[in-house]
């Protein structure tokens, strides 16, 4: 049986600013936060991105910070995404239990792995994702009952391709039904095909790498993302991309004072 998704759905709340931008084709911008703090949320939130993507894999976001950081960017009309720290059933549910308007997933290796996050992100009969939590609608700005009849189609599920694994088995992930994003994670996808990071970006290997994840995300009718390490790699990035993730709160933060300090003391 085929079940509507984000890709798909004729959804349409106002509140899901990353999908809706998704579907219109307004190349949204998302950054990553890794800091626990809702005031950090919320000054990001500000800023004019469309989704931020909580950090749960590699920056200092608890399960308390995890729930408080969705209220308060849903609560100015951001979409908050969260990264999990592994593609397992009980983060995955912990996760959209907060109202977060997708996952994201790392290191996914093949199709198998695939399968089990959009099983776990998807209620029955579609998939086997528990109900319980009071909170999520609130992030949607929905009912209980209503939340029950959309999450499974407005959701982004979200899978990164950034192992040499997940290269080679590329086409396979983006043929799973229920992902809807690719997102590639250049600095993990390099360390794995060429031994080092950051790469320069030009290597012949890296380069076709990055195409040949493109292509299938494209071929699969997925969209497509990647980082962007700052804003003029960004508008470069979307001319391919259909959505990118540009830098990051803790990055953002090292930047300013290290350039104003550099200032100051020349």
């Amino acid at each position: 049986m085929t079940y509507p998704t984000a890709l798909t759905t004729t959804n349409s709340n106002p509140r899901l600013r990353l999908l809706q931008g998704l579907k219109a084709g307004k190349k949204p911008v998302m950054t990553f936060m890794g800091l626990p703090s809702v005031r950090t949320a919320q000054i990001v939130a500000l800023t004019g991105v469309d989704s931020i993507i909580l950090d749960c894999e590699h920056g200092h976001i608890s399960d308390d910070s995890m729930h408080n950081s969705v209220a308060a960017i849903s609560a100015l009309n951001v979409s908050p995404l969260i990264r999990i720290r592994a593609p397992l059933p009980d983060l995955i549910k912990r996760a959209l239990d907060t109202g977060a308007h997708g996952i994201m997933v790392p290191q996914i290796n093949n199709a198998a792995e695939a399968e089990l996050v959009v099983r776990y992100s998807k209620f029955p009969p579609q998939g086997l994702r528990g109900q319980g939590s009071a909170f999520p609608a609130i992030a949607h700005g929905i009912t209980i009952p209503e939340y029950m009849k959309s999450a499974d189609e407005t959701i982004i599920t979200c899978l990164q391709i950034e192992t040499k694994e997940g290269l080679d088995n590329v086409e396979e992930i983006c043929a799973v039904p229920g992902v809807d994003l690719v997102f590639i994670g250049p600095n993990d996808l390099a360390q794995s095909i060429l031994g080092y990071v950051p790469a320069r970006g030009d290597e012949p290997e890296f380069v076709a790498a990055l195409d040949k994840i493109v292509a299938a995300a494209k071929k699969h009718g997925k969209w497509v993302s990647r980082l962007s390490n700052s804003g003029a790699l960004a508008k470069e990035h979307l001319e391919v991309y259909d959505t990118v993730a540009m830098g990051a709160d803790m990055k953002a933060i090292t930047m300013w004072y290290t350039q104003e300090l550099d200032v100051l003391r020349k």
